[in-house]
């Protein structure tokens, strides 16, 4: 071969290598996040498994994986008490097969409950509450990292006492629907890890206040009942009307600190149709979010867990609202980075300079 074409060679082989996307060619997720002691992870769901690439990219990129809709209780028992499992154990199966941690979402929700349950009595509710924790946990035993026992709790805008979401198991027991579920999860499987998982307070709006102020008080409530609970999940979804409060937030999750608890962002996205322009811009400003949120969040050594809600746009529950358009996490609809990814890595970086 002569010397010129070498060259020639050599300079394709740079330029395919230049072309690579950044997730082949540098530090994931998870190792960077790893490096600064956290745990990176991410939602996932049935499209995970059907879509080789974006499975590819989650194994990627994650080191826990969260589930995201199959194992609630409506997908479990869409149409009565029996419980089809297959969904969820296609999951697990899935998360066992790449070596990675999954987390359970979520046990009990005031949301999005089937028919069935909502016409029955209170007292078969309060039952069903406890059967239903009792029996998901216990098949999954041993095999579930960790389960949000309780979903959001709190909707002060339904007017309830103490600020709580309602819904069919607060209709059944009152507040106390939350020690049930923490007891009950606490017997079905001690190896799993217990959170209460919450959203809006990096908001500092009357909502995001409330809710605080809301948490804090169930978190001493869990504890004054004896009961276990090994960590707070904060979801972060950056919406539009609720804007992110670094300050506030930061003195919130000293507050959480201080109750001994591990802390987690466990569903984090940013919506960037807060932000008018093209998707380049947007996608600019997003990355800007992405940054604050971590940075703030990184300072508080309780903060040990970081998962976005799914990982690449394509799979965001956001293409309900903006279609094809939206552009809400660190990897595009083509499996490649965006700039949030570039500033997630900064993020982790810059916490072990700390």
């Amino acid at each position: 071969m002569h010397r010129r074409q070498l060259l020639t060679g050599a300079l394709a082989a740079a330029t395919a290598a230049l072309a690579r996307p950044a997730y082949a060619v540098t530090p994931t997720l998870g190792d960077v996040a790893a490096r600064a002691g956290v745990t990176f992870g991410s939602a996932f769901d049935q499209d995970a498994v059907d879509h080789r690439g974006y499975g590819d990219l989650l194994k990627r990129q994650a080191r826990i994986l969260t589930t995201d809709w199959s194992m609630k209780f409506a997908p479990l028992r869409p149409k009565g008490p029996e419980a089809d499992f297959s969904g969820a154990e296609r999951l697990v199966g899935f998360a066992e097969a790449a070596r990675l941690p999954v987390r359970g979402h979520a046990l009990i929700w005031n949301e999005n409950n089937p028919a069935w349950l909502k016409a029955l009595s209170r007292e078969r509710r309060a039952y069903w509450l406890e059967r239903h924790v009792g029996e998901v946990m216990e098949r999954f035993a041993g095999r579930i990292h960790s389960w949000d026992v309780i979903n959001e709790p709190f909707w002060p805008d339904h007017g309830r006492a103490g600020g709580f979401r309602d819904g069919p198991w607060f209709d059944a027991l009152g507040p106390a629907y939350v020690t049930a579920a923490f007891r009950a999860a606490a017997k079905a499987d001690p190896g799993a890890k217990l959170v209460l998982n919450e959203a809006f307070t990096e908001s500092g709006d009357r909502l995001g206040l409330a809710v605080r102020t809301g948490l804090l008080r169930l978190v001493d409530d869990i504890r004054a009942a004896g009961l276990r609970l090994d960590a707070v999940g904060l979801q972060g979804h950056i919406v539009r009307g609720r804007p992110f409060d670094p300050v506030g937030w930061r003195r919130f999750l000293a507050d959480l600190a201080a109750r001994d608890v591990e802390i987690w962002i466990t569903e984090l996205d940013v919506d960037d149709h807060i932000f008018p322009g093209p998707p380049a811009e947007r996608d600019a400003r997003v990355a800007e979010v992405y940054r604050a949120v971590l940075d703030t969040a990184l300072d508080e050594p309780r903060m040990t867990t970081i998962i976005t809600w799914e990982l690449a746009d394509g799979f965001s529950f956001y293409r309900d609202i903006h279609g094809t358009d939206a552009r809400p996490l660190p990897f595009g609809r083509d499996l490649e980075p965006k700039p949030a990814f570039d500033a997630m890595v900064a993020a982790f970086a810059a916490r072990r300079t700390r």
